[in-house]
Formats: structure tokens, C-alpha cells, sequence
């Protein structure tokens, strides 16, 4: 990537990075893919319960492997039968640690989602101890009224 392309980048996800800490949320930046497990890793305490939103971003970053560690009980919704997934979903809200990705991010730090079962936004606004959003440059938009309008034509359709 072009480095000036790269550096007005940085500067657009650390500004919405900014924005998010001032809505009481922390922010951790990886630059690349490969550097996301290590951050997930250093938020994880040994012997948490993690469970997790449907999200392609975990097989894209490659977090099963570390959730699978025997360190951790992971509530693989993957891994049920679809009769079990519903109360999959119900013990999710007792979960230590709930990892999920968001539709969209304003640039004013707003998480957007739009959810068909509300299983993953009821998880991320009550429940979990703690909720790790982990969300690529391609989910920033300038607004809410971006955000719509990426959830209709980018994150819901597929």
C-alpha cells in the first residue's frame, strides 16, 4: 500500500479510535490481521468463559484456534446442534468474555448493528463482563446515515 494512502488511513482509525475511548470504550489497534489474537490473547484471563456473535472476522484473524485453547471455555456456536443454538445464545449473556465484530462504526465512535435473531446486539449492550469489537478499516463510515447504508448493501446482504 501507497504510504501516504496508508498514513491518511491511520490517521482516519485512530481519530474514530479517539472517539470511541471518549464514549467509554478502549480502543486497541492491530495493522494487520496477524496482530489481532496477540491483543485478543492480552484481554483473556485463563479460565474465562468466551463465547461470540456470528462474525466472519474470527475465522479471518484466526481467533478459533486461540479460543479453542483448553485455557478457555468457548460456547463455539459451530460446533451445536441448531436446536441447541438458541440457549447457545442464552448462556452467551453469563460469558466472561463476548467477541463480535459491528456493521459499521461512525466517525464520531458509534457502533452500529443490525442483528436478524438480536442474539449478538443484546450480547454486546448486556451481559458479558467484557465485549472485545473487533472490526476492520471497512466497517468506519462517516455517519449513521452511512452506516445505514452500509448494512443494506455491504453487511446484510451476504
Amino acid at each position: 500500500m501507497d504510504s501516504n494512502k496508508k498514513t491518511i488511513i491511520e490517521k482516519r482509525i485512530n481519530a474514530v479510535g479517539e472517539k470511541l475511548r471518549k464514549n467509554n470504550m478502549e480502543f486497541y489497534y492491530a495493522e494487520t490481521k496477524d496482530d489481532v489474537c496477540p491483543i485478543v490473547a492480552s484481554l483473556l484471563k485463563k479460565g474465562d468463559v468466551i463465547s461470540n456473535g456470528g462474525t466472519m472476522t474470527i475465522a479471518e484473524c484466526g481467533l478459533s484456534e486461540l479460543l479453542s485453547s483448553p485455557d478457555y471455555t468457548y460456547l463455539d456456536r459451530s460446533k451445536v446442534a441448531p436446536e441447541e443454538v438458541r440457549d447457545l445464545y442464552i448462556k452467551a449473556f453469563s460469558a466472561d468474555v463476548y467477541i463480535s465484530s459491528s456493521n459499521a462504526i461512525t466517525e464520531d465512535g458509534v457502533l452500529y448493528n443490525v442483528d436478524g435473531n438480536s442474539n449478538r446486539i443484546a450480547a454486546i449492550a448486556f451481559g458479558p463482563k467484557s465485549v472485545i469489537i473487533i472490526a476492520g478499516y471497512n466497517k468506519i463510515v462517516k455517519d449513521l446515515n452511512e452506516a445505514e447504508i452500509r448494512v443494506k448493501r455491504e453487511a446484510a446482504p451476504p
